[in-house]
């Protein structure tokens, strides 16, 4: 029988996940599926497992990263103090199952990012609060940067207001990630509301957005001959670290 693993969430209009899997796995002559299991309450999770005995991993998507802790029997640091799971790791023996939850987006955005920094990397600014900012946020702390959460509305310490970025802040933050969907296809015209003049050729700009290519904010950010990365790297990072949590023995 074919190894199965899967995505859960809601809705599944466009997974990047089956598309990625079932090309590896064709590719790579791997005898495995991979599944969308589309459900509207994160109650029925334990039903997919318990109806798809030879399902070994599943990756969690939107609106179930924080809900599935609930059907957890182990969740990792990252994933514990991100507060967001995206993979699981399903052990089996016989007809009782043990979930493993972990966060493989600090991987993907930690592994895509760290070729690209230099010495003078030290602060970074962080675009948005949501789930992607907490990930983003540990995987730069990890790696040794001092992060604050640029916000619309800020809430406490830790995170300032779009208003705050002036050009000593600029000077000082020289990493700049977009966590927000400012920019996604098709809405190409939305970009990060920053002071774009004070960027410079010191400066790294990382949007989380890969669709299209090279965003307004990532344009903005080159004419100004800053660094430019977008998450595609990321989203395979991702993918493939959730691939090894499945396979480990």
């Amino acid at each position: 029988m074919k190894q199965t693993f899967g995505l859960i969430g809601y809705p599944l209009t466009h997974s990047f996940s089956k598309k990625f899997f079932t090309e590896k796995f064709s590719r790579e002559g791997i005898d495995s599926v991979y599944e969308n299991f589309e459900i509207d309450n994160i109650d029925k999770l334990p039903a997919v497992i318990r109806e798809n005995p030879i399902l070994k991993g599943l990756n969690v998507t939107i609106p179930y990263k924080q809900d599935v802790f609930a059907y957890l029997d182990e969740v990792d640091e990252a994933a514990q103090e991100i507060g967001a799971v995206n993979t699981i790791r399903i052990e089996r023996e016989g007809a009782v199952y043990r979930l493993c939850g972990f966060n493989t987006d600090v991987i993907g955005f930690g592994d895509s990012i760290h070729p690209l920094l230099m010495a003078h990397h030290k602060k970074a600014l962080v675009l948005g609060t949501g789930g992607a900012s907490k990930a983003v946020v540990w995987a730069l702390q990890k790696l040794g940067l001092s992060t604050v959460l640029v916000s619309r509305s800020p809430k406490g310490e830790g995170q300032i207001s779009y208003r705050d970025l002036d050009e000593s802040l600029m000077e000082e933050y020289t990493v700049v990630v977009n966590t927000t969907p400012l920019g996604t296809y098709p809405k190409k015209e939305g970009l990060p509301d920053i002071p774009y003049q004070f960027i410079t050729e010191k400066h790294l700009l990382y949007d989380l957005v890969y669709n299209p290519e090279k965003t307004r904010f990532l344009e903005k950010g080159e004419k100004q001959r800053a660094t430019i990365k977008n998450g595609l790297d990321m989203l395979h990072g991702q993918a493939l670290a959730a691939w090894e949590i499945w396979n480990r023995d």
